[in-house]
């Protein structure tokens, strides 16, 4: 070990810059992979809500999982009295979902924000049990109530507390409830009456989903068919529908990001393999010297893996930091949400496992890399080598 550590430190800027190329490889992955793995599973998340339920929308709607991005909104009544004459249809709630804005009303090219407007009597049976921060909080009592439940994330952002009063879109509003939850998208939810979303965003009596509860035993796939007969302008989806609409674009994400690992790792690999051959040339006199008395060739294999580890361990433990707050400005940056607030949740945004497995993964690489130089040390012949340096 004390050999290793004084080979290292004999040439202290090239090992530095090596241990620096290592930690910028490590940086750079963690920083991509945490980022769109993120990415990929709030998209998951979005169809959690309406988990074993099927959701219509307008047939010119793009959708991602059960969310409407965009599209025209459906005729409330019409649509509820269709759905619910169709056999097999055990009920159905309209909902307003609104890609919109910050609490002053400003729109965003990428909408961090939501609002949802449900009947108030429907919001447990459709996002399920909701958990409130506190002993204080409460549900608005009925649809025409001003109260309204924010996200946690939200709360956070803006120091809203139960009772806040806030503005959304000209409109007074006050904090009845802080929702409790890891989902991302109710973190980031405003939750209001179906009737307080409609006013608030111009569309009365207008939908652009309707989440229909199948009786028990029905065929999900028949029912789609019959309510898209009943509901012209709809389209209909199942929860497997909804997975299998948005799969080809998580396959890509995943694709991508093991391409960059890959080429971010082959770099890495050539950077430690090039400067593990220049220590082991340069060291031609040390490794000869070592097996004319006697040292076993492993030893000498043992050493030059070893630098090499002692690289990637430290080049790896710079990167996995680095990596981990660079995540997180990047989800500040896309999110508009201040960095101060992901600390608390740092391990969401980068898994300890997914840390641990490039860790391994850095380790492992700069180890493949020295094994050709450390091959070449041991097959060095000791009389030449002795002859022409000594």
């Amino acid at each position: 070990m004390t050999f290793c550590y004084r080979n290292l430190f004999r040439r202290k800027v090239r090992t530095a810059l090596c241990v620096l190329g290592v930690a910028i490889a490590a940086t750079f992955v963690i920083a991509v992979g945490a980022s769109t793995m993120r990415y990929a599973t709030v998209i998951k998340e979005m169809n959690v809500l309406f988990n074993g339920q099927i959701t219509v929308f307008s047939k010119d709607a793009l959708v991602i999982q059960a969310i409407p991005i965009s599209g025209s909104m459906m005729p409330q009544d019409s649509t509820i009295n269709r759905l619910l004459n169709v056999s097999g249809v055990e009920g159905a709630t309209p909902i307003l979902f609104v890609t919109s804005a910050n609490p002053q009303g400003i729109l965003q090219p990428v909408p961090v924000n939501f609002s949802v407007g449900i009947p108030v009597q429907r919001w447990q049976k459709v996002l399920g049990p909701i958990v409130l921060r506190g002993n204080d909080g409460h549900f608005p009592v009925n649809d025409s109530s001003n109260e309204i439940v924010v996200g946690g994330s939200l709360a956070d952002q803006y120091d809203w507390t139960v009772g806040t009063p806030i503005r959304v879109n000209g409109y007074d509003f006050q904090v009845s409830g802080i929702m409790n939850t890891n989902l991302a998208l109710l973190n980031r939810c405003i939750l209001m009456s179906l009737e307080l979303a409609q006013k608030v965003y111009g569309y009365p009596m207008s939908i652009n989903i309707a989440v229909v509860e199948p009786s028990a035993g029905v065929s999900l796939k028949n029912l789609t068919e019959t309510i898209m007969q009943s509901v012209s302008y709809g389209n209909a989806l199942t929860e497997d529908e909804r997975n299998d609409l948005i799969q080809p674009i998580l396959e890509q994400v995943t694709v991508w990001n093991l391409g960059i690992q890959a080429v971010v790792f082959s770099i890495s690999l050539i950077l430690v393999m090039t400067v593990t051959v220049m220590s082991v040339s340069e060291r031609r006199r040390d490794f000869a010297t070592l097996n004319a008395i006697g040292a076993p060739l492993r030893y000498v294999f043992g050493i030059v893996l070893l630098e090499a580890a002692l690289i990637g361990v430290v080049g790896g433990a710079i990167g996995l930091a680095f990596g981990s707050l660079v995540a997180i400005g990047l989800a500040s940056v896309y999110s508009n949400i201040p960095v101060a607030l992901f600390f608390p949740s740092i391990f969401e945004i980068v898994p300890p496992i997914y840390l641990l497995g490039i860790f391994a993964s850095v380790v492992g690489v700069c180890c493949a890399g020295s094994i050709v130089p450390a091959v070449s040390a041991m097959q060095m012949r000791i009389a030449d080598v002795l002859r022409a340096e000594y």
